[in-house]
């Protein structure tokens, strides 16, 4: 099974930038959807962006299309989120999430991002 562990949160003022990173092991990597999903206090947690395993297909929910960026680096088993012109509504716990295509979904442990001034 893959182990996933996210690293890149942290504090950011509102209109700055921040580059998740999500390293995965234990498995193989390039099989797998990756995901990144986030949970603000209070709210379900919603999916932010996703990459086909061989990094071709991507998708990018309406509040962060043109802002936020999926890649993958299956040489080195990670993935990564960039995210750009941050605002306050973005701070959330994030997670990188795995999915393979039957059904077996593994999740990271999330990071924290808080925008704010």
């Amino acid at each position: 099974q893959v182990q996933l562990v996210e690293s890149g949160g942290g504090l950011v003022q509102p209109g700055g930038s921040l580059r998740l990173s999500c390293a995965a092991s234990g498995s193989i990597f390039r099989i797998y959807t990756m995901g990144w999903y986030r949970q603000a206090p209070g709210k379900q947690r919603e999916l932010l962006a996703a990459i086909s395993s061989g990094g071709s297909t991507n998708y990018y929910a309406d509040s962060v299309k043109g802002r936020f960026s999926i890649s993958r680096d299956n040489a080195k088993s990670t993935a990564y989120l960039q995210m750009n012109s941050l605002k306050p509504e973005d701070t959330a716990v994030y997670y990188c999430n795995a999915h393979r295509r039957d059904g077996f979904d593994s999740w990271g442990q999330g990071t924290q991002v808080t925008v704010s001034s």
